[in-house]
């Protein structure tokens, strides 16, 4: 194994500590006999219970060891990769190092375990290349990393020749990319010392914009400015503003639903990691997809100056913001920053004189957003037609006379008529008839 993991080129950066490195080195270790048996047993171990670690985040089943390495010629960032992600399979010199690479992963594919395994008395490689996974709810692992991931090593372990593995892997970076931006729809931003990175959001919210009732036009916009958006075309930073528990959060992250297959991704970001924006886009500027910075329930006080990053980002500085990135933000206030009686008196105040141009610097940040969309409550008629649908969505079986009775007195001890309050309702109705049945 040594030999052949010694061969890679492209993909040779796997890491000193990754799982097939390591491997590779006791097996060195093991055909030296420099290492105590039981030694190279503990180590071997350790390696199998890190790739059994992986599995179980990522849902594998049946051989692990060819999904894991599958997962590291997806995951692995290198020059060939990205640029296959960017423009697919070209012809080049460098297609020669590529398929001398999976010349070496074939081999690891389809490795014979068994003079190890008999000469230490052990049997994990084996049970690894048969295992069967305790079934997991799809919440506790990345259900949709786990089947890209064994659908393309089942095909990848039956491809008859390194030809054949090329346009396999190939066209699986052009299809979805490269890395773990490829694989997943959105990321939260993770900053420290070490620097700025992008972590995967696993579980995602699977609302679509068709299960957002009402806002027909608000959704209309949305989707035109996002499709827009995917085609290349010029495409303008959404705001969506308006009443709390109207929808504006859950249209935006339907979004990413809608549209991951066309290479839509999401990227979280808070107020506080405003600084770290310009990093973010650094990362992400020269990627094949289209990514979507989404800032939810953003607003301002009369004190905080975080708004001044963000103009910056939005239109501003040498650098103009990459064509692969857009802002969509959702707010309670049409203008973003607080806004108060003093900052409309055009007479001196502390040490500003031209009072004028504070609230305009403030205006200025809800003017950069070309898409602004409002979502306000619901009247009760509107109210009335959310629970109507949302109960027949669950399955609930009530009167209508009666549902409507009941929605009202929830809405009056719940904060009022709104989209957040109808489906809290009907949360609790489908709860109160799921315990009586059980």
């Amino acid at each position: 194994m040594d030999q052949l993991v010694s061969r890679l080129l492209l993909y040779g950066d796997l890491g000193e500590d990754s799982i097939l490195r390591r491997l590779a080195e006791l097996f060195q270790e093991w055909q030296g006999h420099s290492t105590p048996r039981q030694t190279l047993v503990r180590g071997l171990y350790h390696q199998v219970k890190r790739l059994l670690d992986l599995a179980t985040d990522y849902g594998f089943d049946g051989n692990l060891w060819q999904n894991y390495l599958t997962f590291l010629l997806m995951t692995n960032e290198n020059s060939f990769s990205l640029i296959t992600e960017r423009v697919g399979q070209l012809e080049g010199t460098v297609n020669h190092f590529a398929k001398s690479d999976f010349g070496v992963f074939r081999a690891l594919f389809h490795y014979d375990f068994s003079p190890i395994e008999a000469d230490l008395g052990i049997d994990c490689f084996t049970t690894l290349c048969h295992y069967t996974a305790i079934y997991k709810h799809e919440r506790r692992y990345n259900k949709a990393v786990s089947e890209k991931v064994r659908a393309l090593s089942h095909a990848l372990a039956a491809a008859q020749d390194d030809e054949t593995f090329f346009h396999l892997v190939t066209d699986h970076y052009r299809r979805y990319g490269v890395g773990m931006i490829g694989l997943n729809k959105a990321f939260r931003v993770k900053s420290g010392p070490e620097g700025v990175s992008l972590l995967p959001i696993y579980n995602t919210d699977k609302v679509m914009l068709a299960d957002l009732v009402g806002y027909e036009s608000q959704k209309q916009q949305l989707r035109e400015n996002t499709e827009a958006f995917l085609a290349g075309r010029t495409a303008n930073n959404a705001l969506l503003y308006g009443d709390a528990g109207t929808g504006k959060s859950s249209s935006v992250k339907a979004l990413i639903n809608e549209y991951y297959d066309q290479g839509l991704r999401m990227i979280e970001i808070y107020k506080h990691q405003f600084r770290d924006l310009s990093a973010v886009i650094a990362m992400v500027k020269n990627r094949n997809y289209r990514f979507i910075i989404f800032i939810d329930d953003l607003s301002f006080e009369e004190n905080e100056v975080e708004y001044k990053f963000l103009k910056a980002v939005i239109e501003g500085g040498v650098e103009t913001k990459p064509d692969n990135i857009l802002l969509y933000a959702t707010s309670n206030r049409r203008n973003l920053i607080r806004e108060t009686w003093k900052d409309r008196a055009d007479m001196e105040h502390e040490n500003d004189v031209h009072h004028s141009d504070t609230l305009e610097e403030k205006l200025s940040l809800s003017a950069r957003f070309g898409v602004r969309i409002n979502y306000s409550i619901p009247n009760r008629n509107q109210f009335k037609e959310i629970v109507l649908s949302l109960a027949q969505r669950q399955g609930l079986d009530i009167p209508e006379d009666v549902l409507l009775a009941e929605a009202n007195k929830w809405e009056l001890r719940h904060g009022g008529v709104s989209g957040r309050t109808a489906q809290q309702f009907i949360n609790y109705l489908a709860g109160t008839q799921t315990t009586e049945q059980g």
